[in-house]
């Protein structure tokens, strides 16, 4: 399935739903699905027959789309477990396989090490963060106890 994009996906989606309560479509609501577009009718009723999710009904005569087609019980459970889009979805969330191309490799590997690069200087800025922190609070504490001392000295002074 690696050939479709998103929008492909959408629309073989969009086709399945289509098949409504009779489980079939005829050619004619087929080419009003596409827009009388006949060609990427025929393209994606192809990639749903390669898919096992539809079977062909009647005759083709001199079109090219057949004059029925007919949903599947696997093309249903298909559907219902979140279609083309859920498996493009899931594909794009795999990590490059080790078989993948050298080209795609040194992407991903470029990829992170930007983004190594980007965690380090994200540690290296909160770590100065924590240090200012700590820094602020050991003063605060140094003030505080000189605070006490001239408290302590200016009550013992009052006394005499």
């Amino acid at each position: 399935m690696t050939d479709l994009n998103e929008y492909d996906c959408e629309m073989l989606d969009a086709m399945l739903e289509a098949f409504g309560i009779p489980d079939s479509l005829t050619r004619n609501q087929l080419l009003e699905l596409f827009d009388n577009d006949e060609a990427t009718a025929f393209a994606m009723v192809q990639t749903l027959i390669r898919e096992g999710l539809i079977a062909e009904s009647g005759k083709h005569g001199d079109f090219e789309l057949p004059e029925k087609l007919i949903l599947k019980l696997k093309g249903d459970k298909f559907l219902k477990a979140g279609g083309f889009t859920r498996r493009y979805q899931l594909e794009q969330e795999k990590p490059v396989e080790v078989g993948g191309t050298l080209a795609k490799l040194q992407q991903q590997n470029m990829r992170l090490q930007n983004e190594k690069l980007s965690n380090r200087s994200e540690i290296s800025d909160l770590q100065k963060t924590v240090q200012s922190l700590q820094n602020r609070q050991y003063y605060w504490w140094m003030l505080i106890v000189v605070a006490l001392i001239i408290g302590y000295l200016i009550g013992h002074l009052r006394k005499y």
